[in-house]
């Protein structure tokens, strides 16, 4: 059987093997008909050497070098979107419509034309000027980046064309991008397109660059590599943690996505007043793509009496009742299946009918299950298990101070939200647990559930460990993610002709200036 090649400084080659892996579609459990190799480090060092050497043409280039290839990339994939969406669906058992061509690939561009837009601008390096000491400074590229895609986006979030890529490249960045082993097939046809956008647009080849897998050693040893400027990773908190210490070990920066279970508190008033409603909102956010999104909600925190009963048998109902989604891989339904059983363990009771999945594709059933809030603080760690998928558990408080001790024994999150009643009949309670939810949390919900995240220049998507790696950073939100991946260079009494082009006007668009002892910032 064919075995697919790896791209290396702007060439597809077969790689230097230490092994093979098979796809499977998760809507059938059968085996996709391509191999992919496991690439040895001697495709990692390749890979490695041309990304350095990229990255110095990078920095001679102008912006308006990346931005073009940024905004051809995006039209090249919007002109091979059928066929990108059919192997992600063989690969992940997402739908085509309108999951995968009518909302993941149009926010693929989105965010590839926000960085085109933003690297061409130019204010997300925020040029400062002292021109009365002579001294300046501004954000400037790290070197290369490997970004390792998750399993849950193999569009909006792969490491060959999504978000942490957009933000990489607008920033000066090369990128060598470590493909899904769950859509290998839809990396390979996104670079594909890449490479044909440099070739286009003149940047250099080696400015993108995939393998498809590595050993876990090889893995950790080029996040460390010196030749690294920066990782960024999405996925399971085991292997971002493993990562997070190789890169630690050396000083390399490294931004991780790893897990969240976004809490959602419901005060009494808005149970009293909508609770049937706010059943049928939560339900269709936790059951929405199977559960497989890391703004899922997945812990929920209701104030004990009638309405929370009452409230928690219509979510039973809705569970029972839907449609079971597809998994993406069987890695994710074994995963979910051992969360559910840490979580019965810890005491929580299991309310939904169905406990086995269906053997003809990877699936697990709709799954709600409880815990009082004394029994939740008695094993907060191990009530706070992950799973990943179309489960969520619910926490019955006694008290709002019970509930703020709940939120304060939670890890750090993505999102946290707060449902309260319409005519702030709840803002006693809500004035006590928000500052407690707040200090946990990334971003703050009022009303509205976490699932889906806008790509907005405000947006935060990233908060306290181990939601991120850091909570001064996002993954989403344009300009801001691009800080990412850049140094802060400092020029002290340089001359001017020797400086960087945007430094040498005194007053470039967007740069902070000192004038007269007040900072002002020219107009963008």
């Amino acid at each position: 059987m064919y075995t697919a090649p790896v791209l290396i400084a702007g060439e597809w080659r077969q790689a230097a093997e230490s092994g093979r892996f098979q796809p499977a579609n998760p809507s059938t459990r059968d085996a996709i008909e391509q191999l992919y190799p496991v690439s040895n480090w001697l495709d990692c060092d390749a890979a490695l050497d041309a990304a350095q050497q990229a990255a110095q043409v990078l920095k001679s280039l102008p912006a308006q070098s990346r931005a073009r290839f940024l905004e051809r990339f995006a039209e090249l994939i919007e002109a091979d979107a059928e066929s990108i969406c059919s192997q992600a669906h063989e690969e992940t058992g997402l739908p085509v419509k309108p999951r995968l061509l009518e909302v993941e690939l149009p926010r693929t561009t989105n965010q590839l034309r926000q960085a085109a837009r933003a690297a061409a601008e130019g204010s997300w390096a925020r040029a400062t000027i002292d021109t009365a000491t002579n001294i300046r400074s501004l954000h400037a590229p790290l070197g290369p980046v490997i970004i390792f895609g998750p399993n849950n986006f193999p569009l909006a979030f792969n490491g060959v064309a999504g978000g942490d890529f957009a933000a990489a490249i607008a920033a000066g960045n090369p990128v060598i991008a470590k493909a899904h082993s769950a859509h290998p097939g839809t990396c390979q046809l996104l670079a594909k397109l890449a490479v044909q956008a440099l070739n286009e647009t003149g940047l250099p080849l080696a400015t993108v660059q995939m393998l498809y897998a590595t050993s876990r050693a090889d893995g950790l040893k080029m996040v460390s590599d010196p030749r690294t400027g920066a990782a960024a990773f999405t996925g399971s908190r085991a292997a971002g943690l493993a990562l997070k210490q190789a890169a630690d070990a050396v000083g390399t920066p490294i931004y991780l996505e790893l897990s969240s279970i976004n809490p959602v508190v419901f005060l009494a008033g808005a149970l009293r007043e909508r609770g049937d409603d706010l059943a049928q909102e939560f339900a269709s956010s936790c059951l929405m793509g199977t559960g497989q999104f890391c703004t899922n909600p997945g812990l929920v925190i209701l104030p004990s009496g009638n309405d929370a009963e009452q409230f928690v048998g219509r979510c039973v109902e809705l569970f029972n009742s839907s449609p079971v989604g597809t998994l993406l891989s069987a890695g994710v339904e074994t995963n979910l299946s051992r969360a559910v059983e840490e979580l019965q363990s810890a005491g929580a009771t299991l309310l939904t009918d169905n406990v086995t999945g269906d053997p003809t594709r990877v699936a697990r059933p709709n799954t709600l299950l409880r815990v009082s809030g004394r029994e939740f603080l008695q094993q907060p760690e191990r009530c706070q298990t992950e799973a990943f998928g179309n489960t969520a558990l619910v926490v019955v408080s006694d008290s709002t101070d019970e509930t703020r001790q709940i939120l304060g024994a939670l890890e750090g999150n993505l999102t946290g939200c707060i449902y309260s009643a319409a005519d702030d009949g709840d803002d006693s309670d809500y004035n006590q647990i928000e500052p407690v939810m707040r200090s946990k949390v990334g971003r703050l919900l009022n009303d509205k559930m976490p699932t889906g995240v806008a790509v907005s220049p405000a947006m935060n998507h990233g908060g306290p460990f181990p939601a991120s790696g850091h909570p001064g950073f996002t993954a989403v939100g344009i300009p801001a993610s691009l800080i990412r991946f850049s140094k802060l260079d400092c020029y002290d009494n340089v001359r001017a002709h020797r400086l960087p082009p945007s430094l040498q006007n005194d007053n470039p668009t967007g740069a902070w200036r000192l004038v007269d002892g007040e900072w002002t910032r020219a107009p963008l």
